[in-house]
């Protein structure tokens, strides 16, 4: 990356990007998710907050209390990194353990108040940093942006296989 100081000093024919890069979408998507990815990261870092935090406090807010396994599959953290990011959540007195009833061996996560309370926050901080991100666009082309996203992404995440009406694959 090279400064601003450093970059005035580059003819413009330099510095522009070629039009056959500008017109791959998965290059803009790519850049795109890269400085979202950075605002994301360093505006929640201002209330020391992850976006691993607010996946998991998403997840148990909206489907409510699960096992890490469980969680895992509902924000997409790997089960090895869930371990940690719990630990921290819970230092924090946002989420609580209890043993699962049915099998000991198990957790049941739950969020607490206070995690309710954070995660208030943490929507409000997302809100303002999605204005920045999306800031050039219309509010009607904002919701036509995240519908097309949304859409994109479903067609190329795989679906769990159906069970038919016996239970059978």
């Amino acid at each position: 990356m090279t400064s601003d100081a450093e970059a005035m000093d580059v003819p413009d024919c330099e510095r522009r990007t070629p039009d056959r890069l500008r017109k791959q979408a998965s290059r803009l998507l790519a850049q795109l998710s890269t400085q979202s990815d950075r605002l994301v990261a360093e505006g929640l870092a201002r209330l020391d907050a992850r976006k691993w935090h607010y996946a998991v406090l998403a997840s148990l807010e909206e489907y409510g209390p699960g096992s890490q396994a469980t969680l895992s599959r509902r924000t997409g953290i790997y089960r090895s990194d869930m371990v940690g990011v719990l630990n921290d959540l819970a230092a924090r007195d946002l989420i609580e353990r209890t043993p699962d009833p049915d099998d000991r061996r198990r957790n049941i996560i739950t969020i607490t108040d206070r995690g309710s309370g954070r995660l208030t926050l943490l929507d409000r901080a997302l809100d303002d940093l999605h204005e920045q991100l999306l800031a050039p666009l219309a509010p009607a082309e904002r919701e036509q942006f995240v519908r097309m996203l949304t859409r994109l992404l479903d067609h190329h995440t795989p679906q769990p296989p159906h069970l038919g009406a016996s239970g059978d694959r």
